[in-house]
């Protein structure tokens, strides 16, 4: 069953926190792939130096200022698509980072979309994950109570917090502990 729009209109690390062990699923011409969230992170908007929108509104980070359970993707190094979920109620900018999943559905079509049959690597960071599920850029506000991509209930799972992961820039906020990761 997807998750209503209520699950997300909640504080981002509450909903960092508990995509842990759901499924992430695409619905695309091509076929059908989904994976086991097992490891996210959350931004924490105006508060959150490593956050896209820690400076504000801009044509980029205009999702986040609508209410959570919508899409926002971002290129990064010039070539991966990461995939977040925007978090939280209107004007209050936050999001979770898809960082891994545990492939489920499609795992044909998601080894040919990435070129890769080591299942283990699959989906083992955002910009894999992303091009495993046919994520593209054109997914910026895609809804996440819609068809084409949506998160449905899954496993419970051990949930453990890290620090974040390549955030240096962030300061004092590189070592918050708002990376969760699946224990199991």
């Amino acid at each position: 069953m997807k998750l209503p729009r209520e699950f997300y209109l909640r504080d981002g690390l509450t909903v960092a926190r508990e995509l842990i062990g759901k499924k992430l699923v695409t619905v695309l011409p091509e076929g059908v792939t989904s994976g086991i969230i097992v490891e996210t992170e959350a931004y924490m908007g105006t508060l959150d130096p490593a956050a896209h929108s820690y400076r504000g509104k801009t044509e980029r980070t205009k999702i986040f200022y609508g209410a959570g359970g919508f899409v926002y993707v971002y290129l990064i190094y010039g070539m991966h698509i990461c995939t977040n979920v925007v978090a939280n109620a209107e004007d209050i900018p936050e999001a979770v980072l898809i960082r891994a999943l545990r492939p489920v559905d499609g795992v044909e079509l998601m080894t040919l979309r990435r070129g890769k049959k080591n299942l283990c690597g699959l989906c083992s960071g955002p910009g894999k994950l992303s091009q495993a599920l046919g994520i593209t850029k054109d997914f910026y506000g895609e809804d996440l109570c819609g068809e084409k991509i949506f998160i449905e209930d899954g496993e419970n799972l051990s949930v453990a917090s890290t620090k974040r992961i390549n955030i240096d820039y962030a300061g004092a906020a590189a070592d918050f502990p708002w990376r969760f990761v699946a224990t199991d």
